[in-house]
């Protein structure tokens, strides 16, 4: 049965605390929660992110939406030895770090895909079975955009949905939706590298990527068929 209300969750990478402290938020009995993407790759929790997500959309039924990162790790774990540079150059070590601890392979860094698939036999369908977006209502949510030069966004690329920064965020909304997404950080969208709160243009479109790996925040929303009902955001903890 289709819930009142939508609690949406911005990029995580490896806080898994802060994600704790923001679904303390969500009601689960009238709210679909959906994750962005971007579970893991530069914060030091990714594994307790990661397995988080999982136990959601297993037992709590999240949408749990594919993010640049899942990408970057499905390719790496199907294709290690093509893919581990790539994986490495974008945050991948520090989440191999945490699911494989003593076990992380430093000499010949493609074989810790078979360590991780072995330890994480659940992990590869996991990443396999992720939306690419989510519509609820007259909104979508995306991890990182849709192609607006379209003339339906649902023909946008699969590169664009994870990828797509200039050319979506800095274009006209010509769709029928309010689009929620990640990806880029929203103090890349205000134009002030300081500035990580929530990012809204005038014609539908909302970021929620507050940088909560780089010392921003880590946002959320509450959202019902008539708006945004209320904003969450959660700090990263001085150690």
């Amino acid at each position: 049965m289709e819930k009142e209300r939508v609690f949406v969750v911005g990029d995580i990478h490896g806080e898994a605390k802060m994600l704790e402290k923001i679904l303390s938020h969500w009601n689960e009995k009238e709210e679909q929660l959906v994750l962005l993407g971007d579970l893991a790759d530069r914060g030091l929790y990714s594994k307790e992110a990661i397995e988080r997500a999982y136990d959601l959309a297993e037992n709590h039924q999240a949408i749990v939406l594919k993010g640049n990162h899942e990408d970057l790790l499905e390719k790496y774990l199907k294709n290690p030895k093509e893919h581990h540079l790539h994986y490495y150059m974008n945050g991948g070590e520090k989440t191999l770090r945490s699911l494989l601890g003593n076990q992380l392979e430093l000499e010949e860094p493609w074989k810790n895909a078979r360590k991780v698939q072995k330890n994480y036999p659940w992990l590869v369908l996991f990443l396999e079975s992720l939306p690419y977006y989510y519509e609820w209502k007259d909104y979508l949510f995306v991890h990182a955009g849709v192609d607006l030069s379209l003339e339906n966004w649902k023909n946008s690329t699969k590169r664009d949905l994870l990828w797509i920064r200039e050319g979506f965020f800095d274009r006209e909304n010509t769709t029928d939706k309010q689009i929620i997404f990640g990806h880029t950080v929203t103090a890349n969208l205000h134009g002030d590298l300081s500035n990580f709160e929530i990012w809204q243009s005038g014609d539908g479109l909302i970021g929620i990527d507050g940088g909560a790996v780089y010392g921003g925040k880590l946002h959320a929303l509450r959202l019902s068929e008539l708006g945004i009902e209320a904003e969450f955001s959660v700090s990263k903890e001085k150690s």
